[in-house]
């Protein structure tokens, strides 16, 4: 070995995402869509509803199940889910196409009727949840999961908000990660091929 060798460290390994490498769907998600800001009330009844059929399980699962999904809750249109009946529960806890939890799909109808109240308030869900929004720097980056809190006083505070509105299923868990999905917190870490890209590294 020689002296230019010893100082060489060799190809460098490209770094590594948060979550999803091996996966492409996966892979796509958190490139393309985790962390990038959402607006939009079907846009954000659908993220609020696939973090509520998270809860317990995997993401992955969910992501799997997407468009499984978008059919069985009318691509997320909240006038018509929210005129399901008990004929469409049981459809619903029929359909292979997504995860079958009776709670968690008549909290998906329940949540489509609160956003047909918010409407007739004269308010948006886009004005709920993004008022929310906590600020942070770049520095404040975390470096490992270990630095990412599964909720906040932000993501309390929304959950307490929108129960008071009539929705469910939207404990401060649930609630913070849809802040990270919806890109209200980007809580990619600071090694993240994402970051790196953005900043030019």
């Amino acid at each position: 070995m020689t002296s230019t060798d010893a100082l060489d460290p060799g190809p460098v390994a490209p770094a590594r995402r948060c979550f999803g490498d091996g996966d492409p769907l996966y892979e796509a998600y958190h490139d393309e869509e985790w962390g990038v800001p959402v607006h939009g009330d079907r846009a954000l009844y659908e993220r609020m509803t696939l973090e509520a059929f998270q809860s317990g399980l995997a993401w992955i699962t969910v992501l799997r199940k997407r468009e499984g999904f978008r059919a069985a809750f009318a691509d997320f249109d909240a006038e018509v889910v929210a005129g399901y009946d008990e004929h469409d529960v049981e459809r619903l806890m029929a359909d292979t196409g997504i995860i079958r939890n009776r709670a968690k799909i008549t909290a998906a109808i329940a949540n489509a009727r609160a956003l047909l109240d918010l409407h007739a308030a004269g308010r948006t869900l886009d004005e709920v949840f993004w008022s929310a929004a906590p600020p942070r720097a770049e520095a404040d980056r975390p470096r490992s999961f270990a630095d990412v809190p599964a909720s906040t006083p932000e993501s309390v505070a929304l959950a307490k908000e929108l129960k008071r509105l009539g929705f469910r299923f939207v404990g401060p868990t649930t609630a913070y990660a849809a802040m990270q999905a919806c890109g209200m917190v980007d809580d990619h870490l600071a090694g993240c091929p994402v970051v790196l890209a953005r900043t030019g590294v």
